[in-house]
């Protein structure tokens, strides 16, 4: 197998694969209802904390547990708003019946739009380059920063729950009627916030392959294999893992804030420790270092989660726990690497079949030429004897 075969390889796994799972996610809303449409698009923003997850941990090397933390941080932010847009010149709802009077002095800004979409994207990036800045200088890696990631996200999720009157409480911030002036349960919005979502996920698709495949990227494997030859070699790992910690982050915000316009809602339980362990499970079952293996993954996940909550609603969560188990047992590299592997190797076996081939007939022509000098040989007159010298 030549070079030219494996950059085929190459770009069809780099290109082909990600365009064979958009296809059949742009033809989606012709063939879902509206209730399996907004379900696939809440899958979607799954998607997007999972290609940020394996940004940092499939090339970078750190498994961050504070993803539901940023996720959370995002949809709050956006649900601020919305909730503001639907209550008018009122207090919302669930201040109201804490007995507050007011609106907090922080929730004021968030009556503009573009203070709340540039809020769920640069707050979780803040917190999280303020978090990695401290972490990472102090050289904190490994399970010690998946601890103290996951005890951030522990915490925070107290702390909303514990701010009824400014929060909402357990329940969060719920019953948001409306998106930028639209109806959300209309249909026509719920198809279009599909596409929005769609073509988030397909953007920060690109974003995340163009950084992979950059200079930066092979930094960040580098520094994931050996960091101390990269800080040996001049160049800053502290700078580097904040900077895609803070990336990661903020992709994780943008999801939080599109999961809330799908669901209208955003509660602590949506940013606890459970669901920042179930983003890890998206990228393990996709494939770790694949980008499309995460898409793929969190989507995957998402269906089986929800179809055996449908169909066996007392049982569910044993047998996602077992299907969860079996597919890291029996798929080490993820749905992405089984692929990967079988289609290098029906390559080879072409390739040797092709090989072996080309070898069978190159034999039958020497063959056949050994033949013909032989009949060649068998028909020509005898040599004539030597004259005797005299």
């Amino acid at each position: 197998m030549g070079p030219r075969d494996s950059t085929l390889r190459t770009f069809l796994w780099t290109w082909g694969a990600p365009l064979a799972l958009a296809l059949p996610l742009l033809v989606a809303p012709l063939l879902l209802s509206d209730f399996r449409l907004n379900l696939l698009g809440k899958f979607l923003t799954f998607a997007i904390v999972a290609l940020g997850l394996d940004l940092i941990w499939g090339y970078g090397g750190m498994l961050s547990l504070g993803q539901g933390l940023f996720f959370g941080l995002g949809g709050y932010a956006m649900a601020m708003y919305l909730k503001l847009e639907t209550s008018g010149a009122r207090l919302p709802d669930f201040m109201s019946w804490s007995g507050r009077e007011a609106l907090p002095f922080f929730w004021e800004p968030f009556r503009s739009p573009v203070v709340a979409v540039s809020a769920a994207v640069l707050v979780p990036m803040v917190v999280a380059s303020a978090v990695g800045y401290l972490v990472f200088r102090s050289r904190v890696q490994g399970v010690y920063f998946s601890l103290i990631t996951q005890a951030l996200t522990l915490i925070a999720s107290i702390l909303f729950i514990g701010q009824q009157a400014v929060t909402g409480g357990t329940n969060g911030i719920t019953n948001l009627k409306t998106i930028f002036g639209f109806a959300r349960g209309n249909a026509a919005t719920q198809t279009v916030l599909y596409f929005v979502t769609l073509f988030c996920l397909g953007a920060l698709y690109l974003l995340c392959r163009r950084l992979t495949q950059s200079r930066f990227g092979r930094l960040l494997v580098a520094m994931r294999d050996d960091e101390n030859r990269v800080r040996f070699l001049g160049y800053n790992p502290v700078a580097l893992k904040t900077l895609v910690f803070a990336l990661s982050a903020g992709m994780a915000g943008v999801a939080g804030a599109l999961f809330v316009c799908q669901v209208g809602l955003i509660s602590p339980s949506s940013m606890g420790v459970m669901p920042s362990i179930e983003m890890v499970t998206w990228v393990a079952v996709g494939g770790r270092g694949t980008l499309v293996g995460a898409v793929l993954g969190a989507i995957l996940v998402s269906l089986g989660k929800s179809a055996l909550s449908e169909s066996y609603p007392e049982v569910w969560q044993l047998g996602f726990g077992l299907l969860f188990a079996a597919s890291v047992m029996l798929l080490p590299t993820g749905v992405a690497g089984f692929v990967r592997r079988a289609a290098a190797k029906l390559a080879r076996r072409d390739a040797s079949g092709a090989g072996a081939g080309a070898l069978g007939a190159r034999d039958n022509v020497a063959s056949a030429g050994s033949a013909s000098a032989g009949e060649v040989d068998a028909g020509a007159s005898p040599e004539a004897p030597a004259a005797p010298v005299r």
